[in-house]
């Protein structure tokens, strides 16, 4: 499947107000998309109401849980905390009493109930959403006298690696994320892989193909701080030339395999902005972008950022 609308999120966010006093019966509709973690199908109910939109509201695999929040009290907002499954997502504000964590799932993950966790003026409020399953394609690869190709350095890794992990305050990025080639795309999100027949569970491919000539352009899908440039001759064996791109608030564009590289590290650049051109350097059989996205740290699908605005 090679269309990328095909794979996009387009599902609405749905909003559930959380308040604190009298009870109200919120019925049936508490089983669509987003529900009490409670034992009984009821919220409190009084005259101050902390807000809380998770979005999209039905998410598969791969999609990025966006958690909006709108304190009861602007006071609390300093407190606030949004946690799941152990794991305490950054929060940041995007607008006056206004407040948004970024929850990443990947097709590592099981599909099914997952507890979101609000807290931050004394309670601690229990969402739940149901992630779908997805289906992702699967390649078989046949190897002969071990895995073979091209390792990884140190250097590589531990560069990479600090990359994927940035978690900049700032939001450099506004709206949709563009195409960063025009090329078509050659392999998915999320593809799984056999090695001479037993599954990889650990796994997944973490981006986006096009598969364009050399020296196609490749432009930045959205505004951010270069904070990777990272060549062959530097050690980079199987990212290849590779620019990296933060986009703010525990987001990143990761660019891989390129030809050339028309950026600096440090530099700010702009949707559309020319950063390279599509080679085949590194761990790669033939010219082709690999574009991936990181949400704090995970590589999520690119693609429901081109055609769902995230703030």
């Amino acid at each position: 499947m090679n269309n990328e609308r095909d794979v996009a999120t387009k599902s609405p966010g749905l909003l559930i107000s959380i308040f604190k006093g009298v009870k109200a019966n919120l019925g049936a509709k508490m089983v669509l998309g987003i529900v009490s973690a409670a034992p009984i199908a009821f919220a409190t109910v009084a005259a101050e109401a902390a807000q809380v939109q998770l979005n999209p509201s039905s998410p598969k695999l791969g999609d990025t849980i966006s958690v909006m929040v709108t304190p009861d009290n602007p006071s609390n907002a300093a407190n606030l905390r949004v946690t799941s499954n152990g794991e305490t997502y950054p929060i940041f504000q995007i607008a006056p009493n206004q407040y948004r964590a970024f929850i990443p799932t990947t097709p590592l993950q099981k599909y099914g109930r997952k507890v979101i966790q609000v807290s931050g003026d004394g309670t601690t409020r229990n969402l739940a959403v149901w992630v779908n399953n997805r289906t992702f394609p699967t390649q078989r690869i046949t190897l002969r006298g071990g895995k073979g190709g091209l390792k990884a350095t140190q250097y590589e890794l531990d560069r990479v690696k600090a990359f994927k992990a940035l978690v900049t305050p700032q939001k450099y990025w506004n709206g949709f994320f563009q195409r960063p080639n025009n090329s078509r795309i050659s392999t998915i999100y999320g593809v799984r892989r056999y090695y001479n027949g037993k599954f990889a569970n650990d796994y997944y491919h973490r981006g986006v193909d096009y598969a364009g000539g050399y020296g196609s352009p490749v432009v930045a899908p959205a505004g951010g701080r270069v904070a990777l440039v990272g060549t062959v001759s530097q050690g980079f064996n199987v990212h290849g030339n590779v620019v990296g791109i933060d986009h703010g608030q525990g987001v990143t564009s990761i660019f891989m395999h390129l030809n050339r590289i028309n950026v600096k590290e440090g530099e700010m650049v702009k949707p559309g902005q020319l950063i390279g051109g599509i080679g085949s350097t590194g761990a790669s059989t033939g010219p082709h972008l690999h574009w991936g996205v990181y949400v704090n740290g995970q590589a999520v699908d690119p693609v429901p950022w081109r055609y769902n605005a995230i703030k």
